[in-house]
């Protein structure tokens, strides 16, 4: 469901909600810390940009912050902006009197409550608590867990 574009842009946007957000961080520095290709970073960071969810600042001390508040960016406005518009690919879109097969209204039914659950949830919500702990990586893998090693090698080079 996620793309690799999405995730990674998920990664750059909480990472950068933990930063001061006056600050702006060069796409160098934020590849680096969540590990990821500094080319391919700088495509998400436009496509963010582009979204109006990131600002990209231009000179020496230029780099990029949150264009707005972390609270005001839902998951599904960072799909929507790195995969388009949320659809399903369920089945085809069709008029709700038409008489369509069950399977149809259940997959709407399935695309109604993703769409949901993704306007619901907000970069807050992953800024407050952006990984699991370490003993659950070792179970479950954190796809946010480079966060928490960018965070470590962060306060180590202070």
């Amino acid at each position: 469901m996620l793309t690799g574009t999405s995730l990674a842009a998920i990664r750059l946007l909480v990472f950068l909600s933990q930063c001061d957000p006056k600050t702006p961080i060069s796409p160098r520095k934020v590849a680096e810390a969540i590990d990821e290709s500094p080319t391919y970073l700088a495509k998400v960071a436009n496509i963010l940009t582009k979204a109006g969810i990131l600002r990209s600042h231009r000179g020496v001390t230029g780099g990029m912050t949150l264009a707005l508040d972390p609270a005001d960016v839902t998951l599904l406005e960072v799909y929507e902006a790195c995969q388009g518009k949320f659809l399903g690919d369920f089945c085809q879109e069709v008029p709700h009197d038409f008489p369509a097969c069950a399977f149809h209204h259940a997959m709407k039914e399935l695309h109604v409550a993703v769409s949901r659950v993704l306007a619901r949830w907000t970069l807050e919500h992953l800024r407050q608590k952006p990984f699991s702990a370490e003993a659950v990586d070792s179970i479950i893998p954190c796809r946010l867990a480079v966060i928490r090693n960018a965070q470590t090698a962060m306060s180590e080079k202070e």
